[in-house]
């Protein structure tokens, strides 16, 4: 089985996009992002290409491009187009495959459905990024919740910021799930930088033998 990997976050802003284009090149893997919100400025699928350094064909055109930097539902609708959850089915490829979700897990991509909605229709296994900063443990302890009801299988917690080991460890016992590492924010911020920084954090093994649609117990 092809290893599929939903990368999500805890909030937006949070660094899914830089954690993605690291786990992608990590892999060796390909990266999609099925819906974009913003085309003003650099996408989320730019970004991922010029920071993994892979080629062009190993980033899938999004399923939806809005132009609005906005919560999908609300871009879509400024668009004057409607997202149809339904219609994001998994690509088949044969690489390990990345999927870069929209903002948080309660975000909404139509007036009536989630993209936590999608999740639990995939059943894919999920990396959750997370601040270390103030505030991390409410947000992260929330969404972990909300992935177990659903029953969705987590991969564990990507952290992202300046160490804060009593926040790392408070996670790591009351979430229930494996902390997989910590990437620091990086200045500069270049391919060679973010390739030597993420092969540091994270362990390349944990991402190709815990992600198979294996689902941790978050008790």
């Amino acid at each position: 089985m092809t290893v599929r990997i939903v990368v999500t976050g805890t909030d937006t802003h949070i660094g899914k996009t830089v954690f993605a284009a690291g786990l992608t090149r990590l892999l060796d893997g390909i990266y999609w992002k099925p819906i974009q919100a913003g085309l003003s400025d650099e996408t989320d699928a730019e970004v991922v290409r010029r920071l993994s350094g892979l080629s062009a064909d190993r980033i899938l055109p999004e399923t939806w491009r809005l132009k609005t930097p906005a919560s999908p539902h609300l871009a879509a609708e400024r668009d004057g187009v409607t997202i149809d959850p339904k219609a994001l089915l998994l690509p088949s490829v044969a690489r390990p495959l990345i999927i870069e979700g929209a903002g948080g897990l309660m975000v909404p991509l139509t007036r009536h459905e989630l993209l936590i909605d999608v999740l639990t229709q995939w059943k894919m296994p999920v990396v959750l990024c997370a601040r270390t900063a103030l505030g991390t443990l409410n947000h992260t302890l929330l969404s972990l919740e909300a992935l177990q009801r659903r029953g969705i299988p987590v991969v564990g917690v990507a952290l992202i910021g300046k160490a804060h080991p009593d926040n790392e460890r408070t996670l790591g016992e009351m979430g229930g799930v494996p902390i997989l590492g910590r990437l620091s924010h990086l200045d500069p911020l270049t391919q060679q930088t973010l390739a030597v920084a993420f092969a540091a954090a994270f362990q390349r093994e944990i991402f190709l033998t815990n992600t198979l649609g294996e689902r941790h117990d978050h008790r």
